[in-house]
């Protein structure tokens, strides 16, 4: 009976016509109660099923070539090793699977001994994410844990510290900027949250539910993608960089030995840049279902009674996720075609059919209209 009251308020608060992260103090804590019903807030952690995922907006990979600063021969190079177009750079629209991000990132960190390349003022050497996790393996809980991954980074690096606290019910952890190196950039913000995040869910066996997460930076043109890299409210040009969630999971055991650690580190950076779909978000669990009936689409009314809302319920609660049930299907549909360019032989008609486009043309002009570009640039390179 508490669980349902406790979920009741949660969902109450989170969908009330209220924006992406307007919650004060109380509203936190009522969510962070969430963890009392874990059948529907918390995601088991696990290795993520390949399709249908989301793609990675261009704008990441731009950044994270640009903290390499190779030239554009090199940088060509690391492109054709991770199946990336050249010209898909100069499309704000362009998009790259995970698992061509993830051979990038990978490729990256091992040409420039780096597992943040470029990012920090000095390199992450290989093997700093490994002696990370080994130091924390024997950590008596969450907490004790979360306070070592900031001991680590502050023997390694000058340019942070990760403060982790108690705030009530509420878990905080902060990323404070060392004035002597000036602020961090904005991939810097969100890698680190990420790390940890992704860090901390691995350790305990779980997924952990983020209640709100800030950033103390401009909202960045893929602010939008956000939903796919942080399962919770998301604000930019806030006064600090942090996230939230319920402080029960501080008190979690550590679940993990050295034995899971090489499956982890083979899949890094996957299993903790990218986010697990979960039932936290609406516009998750409106994916899931769409991705469902493919090749079928099926109208608002039907993914209504799906989630058993009405069609204004349902329009309501994607509009405090800042999207819409047409830009959930436009994305699946970009995302599903996307991956079966870069990943099969399938001809592009078969594709566009697949995805509900009887005119070969009709899928052409939508494809250009999602991405900027034609279906035949994403076609895998190398």
């Amino acid at each position: 009976m508490l669980a349902d009251i406790v979920a009741s308020k949660c969902w109450l608060n989170t969908f009330q016509g209220r924006g992406p992260g307007d919650f004060g103090r109380a509203d936190l804590e009522w969510r962070a109660g969430a963890h009392l019903c874990p059948s529907v807030f918390a995601a088991p952690y696990r290795q993520r099923m390949p399709s249908p995922s989301a793609t990675v907006p261009i704008s990441l990979v731009n950044g994270f070539l640009a903290g390499a600063g190779a030239e554009p021969t090199v940088i060509r190079r690391y492109l054709n090793e991770a199946g990336i177009a050249l010209e898909l750079l100069a499309r704000p629209g362009g998009r790259v699977t995970e698992e061509q991000f993830s051979t990038l990132y990978q490729t990256l960190a091992i040409e420039l001994d780096d597992e943040m390349p470029g990012i920090f003022s000095r390199p992450l050497r290989s093997g700093t994410l490994k002696f990370l996790c080994l130091s924390l393996l024997d950590a008596r809980n969450l907490e004790t844990a979360l306070h070592r991954f900031d001991q680590f980074f502050h023997i390694v690096l000058d340019d942070f510290r990760l403060e982790s606290r108690r705030q009530g019910l509420v878990a905080q952890v902060a990323l404070r900027a060392n004035p002597a190196f000036g602020a961090i950039g904005p991939l810097g913000q969100e890698l680190m949250l990420k790390l940890a995040h992704g860090v901390s869910s691995w350790l305990i066996g779980q997924r952990i539910p983020l209640l709100q997460v800030d950033f103390a930076c401009a909202q960045p043109p893929h602010a939008l993608d956000h939903r796919y890299f942080f399962s919770g409210p998301v604000r930019f040009g806030c006064e600090a960089t942090l996230m939230r969630f319920s402080a029960a999971y501080l008190d979690m055991p550590i679940r993990q030995s050295k034995r899971n650690l090489r499956a982890f580190l083979a899949r890094s950076p996957g299993d903790w840049i990218f986010e697990t779909f979960s039932e936290q978000l609406v516009s998750h669990n409106v994916r899931q279902y769409l991705a469902a009936q493919l090749p079928d689409l099926p109208t608002i009314e039907a993914a209504a009674g799906s989630l058993h809302c009405s069609v204004r319920t349902l329009c309501r609660r994607l509009a405090a996720e800042e999207t819409t049930f047409q830009a959930l299907k436009d994305e699946l549909r970009r995302d599903v075609a996307i991956q079966r360019l870069t990943d099969t032989q399938d001809t592009i008609a078969a594709i566009g059919g697949d995805l509900g486009f009887d005119d070969p043309s009709a899928f052409h002009r939508a494809f250009r209209h999602w991405t900027g570009s034609t279906p035949g640039t994403y076609r895998r390179r190398g």
